[in-house]
């Protein structure tokens, strides 16, 4: 096994983890919050995507509204711009962020649905976290609601695609081969 695992379709440098000491760890090696009270504010936004494959029973039951649960996609836009504003209560050490928007898309594609979770904020660190946890809580919820046709289902590419702003600057993710 390769150590760093390698990072594949980014722009990010060859060190992946960029600094000599991980910012979470004491002296001691004890986890802590990372104090960002000297960090200027600066606006950031983070998108996230998720994707899930379905069987052709559960992906018809998505089209034509007939989930037993009800509309599936409507409901998974919802979750995921609930557990945005919940991430800092789910991911230890995760700085609460004042939202200035969350947007979850979904769109059908012939295996499944993609989801693509956007979250914006002016604040000290990151939002990244809060598009991710958009983008998999609301791929969750898809996995719930159909869950009673398709044990099958696969939650797969949960991955961060872009961010600005921030001390690290602008990240995109390169698609395949690019």
């Amino acid at each position: 096994m390769l150590w760093p695992p390698p990072v594949r379709y980014c722009n990010a440098p060859n060190d992946i983890f960029g600094m000599n000491k991980l910012t979470h760890l004491d002296e001691q090696g004890a986890a802590r919050m990372v104090d960002v009270s000297d960090k200027a504010k600066s606006a950031r936004e983070a998108t996230a995507e998720a994707t899930i494959v379905l069987s052709p029973e559960a992906y018809g039951a998505v089209m034509s509204g007939t989930a037993p649960k009800g509309d599936v996609l409507a409901a998974a836009r919802l979750a995921g711009l609930m557990a945005a504003k919940k991430t800092a209560e789910l991911i230890p050490l995760c700085h609460s962020l004042p939202l200035s928007h969350v947007d979850v898309e979904t769109s059908v594609r012939p295996d499944g649905i993609h989801i693509e979770a956007t979250a914006t904020t002016t604040a000290q660190t990151g939002v990244e976290m809060e598009a991710l946890t958009a983008a998999t809580v609301a791929a969750l919820t898809v996995y719930d609601m159909t869950k009673s046709l398709d044990k099958s289902i696969e939650i797969g590419e949960v991955r961060l695609l872009e961010k600005t702003g921030g001390k690290s600057g602008d990240y995109r993710r390169l698609a395949p081969g690019g």
